[in-house]
């Protein structure tokens, strides 16, 4: 008889060793990204990408917006490496990618990728002197959800265009606490991407701006206290509980819950709000434009959530290789055949407004309409000297701009006067753009 036991340990060690070198071939490739909806079905279908391409762990770590950006920022500037791939926005971009902290993309990019289909306006709030550093996962306007059953048990007419006045009386008339209905829901929660992005928006339709044309701040001014005090009494008055607590997803869920009238945000949401297995009123939703009030110049903001690759990655190929994937017109082909067209991520590629998705998204003309109004190099009524609609493209912006945010939220959950916080606001720019050389 033949001795089996010596043919068994080195069968045995041929595939340990076997497994030892696909353990070995694994490369992780770490995602740091929001919990937006978006992104949260991009994660579950990372299995996809990994079955099609062997040897690469998908590794995401998905955190509150807030948490994001500190945890990127820190990351980015540190050089630590942490992230082969972070989804940060149109205000970062040009930004790092002039330090040198992002991948130029323009040459790692395949010929099927089709960057021309991209809408030129994105392509260009996601580069910096003519080179790409970031791909668009979506874009995004803002605009008005409301809900036209209760508009027509009111007697009430949502206009195509509202303006701010129009809006706080359809809240008064909504508002209906006792039955778990608010006039309106907004963003409250403190953050320069938060509670900023809808209250910049907001100054700038009632005709304010951040900086004069000598960077001297304009908080204390007429305009920021109107749409200020507006903005308190319209939140606090006619908004639910807590709305210094409620920033993008917690609006949402209320919204989708069937808790608010209506609802100021962004266009992304509108595959959400009208969604069977998320929203209990998606049959009923309007939408309108972003209010305006004294001006319609800059009253729907622009953004970009955008995947880039760190300089710091060591696994920079393997990461483009991702990045093109999850942007890709594939990509949106895969989101469409397993939870419907209407689910694409939106506001990036022309080829995705075609008849079937305009026929299947309500919200899609809409969306196309108000990104096509923002105007990042025109968005005040008076002159200023930044380019930005809901941001000021600065570096110095991320950090007053959170601080502004915490001093209106403080006013908003009845901290604080307006005045207050706006003098508060006024006297911590001011120092920032000293600092920052920008003024004496």
């Amino acid at each position: 008889m033949f001795n089996t036991k010596p043919l068994a340990f080195a069968s045995a060690t041929g595939l340990a060793m076997l497994i030892a070198g696909t353990v070995a071939a694994q490369t992780t490739i770490t995602i740091g990204t929001v919990n937006n909806g978006d992104m949260v079905r991009m994660e579950s279908l990372s299995s996809v990408y990994e079955a099609a391409n062997p040897g690469i762990n998908l590794e995401f770590v998905v955190l509150e917006e807030n948490v994001l950006r500190q945890r990127l920022t820190t990351d980015i500037a540190a050089g630590s490496g942490q992230f082969d791939v972070m989804t940060i926005g149109s205000y970062e971009t040009p930004i790092w990618g002039e330090n040198n902290w992002l991948v130029p993309l323009g040459d790692r990019l395949p010929a099927s990728y089709d960057l021309n289909d991209v809408f030129p306006s994105v392509r260009d709030a996601l580069s910096a002197n003519g080179e790409l550093y970031a791909v668009p996962f979506y874009a995004e306007s803002s605009m008005t959800y409301y809900r036209k059953d209760l508009f027509e048990q009111a007697g009430l007419t949502m206009p195509e265009a509202p303006t701010w006045s129009q809006i706080r009386e359809f809240a008064v008339a909504l508002h209906d606490p006792a039955q778990n209905q608010y006039g309106v829901c907004m963003r409250g929660l403190a953050g320069w991407g938060e509670n900023m992005a809808l209250v910049s928006t907001m100054v700038n339709a009632f005709g304010g701006r951040w900086f004069d044309m000598e960077w001297e701040p304009q908080l204390e001014t007429a305009e920021w206290k109107n749409a200020i005090n507006f903005y308190v009494d319209l939140l606090g008055n006619y908004g639910p509980p807590g709305a210094s607590s409620n920033g993008f997803n917690e609006n949402l869920a209320l919204f989708n819950s069937g808790n608010c009238a209506m609802w100021f945000d962004a266009t992304v949401a509108g595959s959400f709000v009208t969604d069977p297995a998320q929203s209990s009123v998606h049959d009923r939703v309007g939408f309108a434009a972003a209010p305006s009030q004294v001006t319609t110049k800059g009253s729907g903001w622009l953004w970009v959530w955008a995947l880039a690759i760190p300089d710091s990655s060591q696994n920079k190929d393997e990461a483009a290789k991702f990045i093109a994937w999850a942007t890709s017109k594939e990509y949106s082909q895969l989101v469409a055949s397993r939870t419907g067209i209407a689910s694409v991520p939106p506001g990036t590629r022309q080829s995705t407004y075609n008849d079937a998705y305009m026929n299947a998204a309500p919200f899609a003309q809409m969306t196309l309409t108000q990104m096509g109004k923002a105007d990042p190099a025109d968005s005040t009524l008076l002159p200023s000297p930044y380019t930005g609609v809901q941001f000021v493209a600065i570096p110095r912006f991320q950090a007053f701009g959170t601080t502004v945010g915490q001093q209106i939220a403080g006013a908003l959950a009845g901290n604080s006067s307006v005045d207050q916080a706006l003098r508060n606001a006024q006297q911590l720019v001011r120092r920032e753009m000293v600092r920052g050389g920008y003024i004496n």
